[in-house]
């Protein structure tokens, strides 16, 4: 069903980590005046655990199944920008929920931009590999099918933020059904 056929009250930035969903969500919530959610920070507050420990204790399987509960949560909120966790996107189950009231957009970079951007950050727990580069690779691979189910997809590579969420607007408002 084409976005402008659904009733869209919040918008939902899917992709791998290092894409910017969180900072891109952030400016998106201030211009809309919406509120803003990251999932990874409420599954993290809701357990009294980082995602890191989560994935250590518990397992990712686990980590998944809150993501799942989560997004399930979710048709209920309105006018709120949800910025996902990298594999919650990944899932054709959670793609198929967040359209049910939220355009998707799916920000995309090349494994190697991704690398650039992340390689600082120690609390990836999926790049807790020999060869993570290697790993974004696969990982990438894997989900872009479903990342692809997304109503947008955008690159962000070449584009600061700013003008990441200027393209967002412009693809949500196009989605507001127009008054007659």
């Amino acid at each position: 069903m084409p976005p402008e056929a659904r009733h869209i009250q919040n918008l939902a930035l899917t992709g791998f980590m290092g894409t910017g969903k969180s900072s891109v969500g952030r400016l998106l919530a201030d211009q809309l005046r919406f509120a803003f959610l990251d999932t990874d920070e409420e599954i993290e507050r809701r357990t009294g655990k980082s995602i890191p420990a989560i994935f250590a204790h518990d397992g990712e399987a686990h980590f998944r199944d809150l993501e799942r509960a989560l997004v399930a949560e979710l048709a209920t909120l309105r006018h709120t920008v949800i910025s996902t966790g990298g594999g919650l996107g990944a899932n054709a189950e959670n793609i198929a929920r967040l359209k049910a009231h939220a355009l998707v957009v799916c920000l995309w970079a090349a494994p190697d931009r991704i690398w650039e951007r992340i390689r600082h950050q120690h609390h990836r727990p999926l790049l807790q590999d020999p060869d993570p580069l290697g790993k974004i690779r696969r990982l990438l691979k894997e989900r872009e099918p479903v990342y692809r189910q997304a109503d947008v997809l955008l690159n962000t590579e070449l584009r600061c933020q700013r003008e990441v969420a200027q393209q967002i607007l412009h693809q949500f408002h196009a989605a507001q059904p127009r008054s007659r």
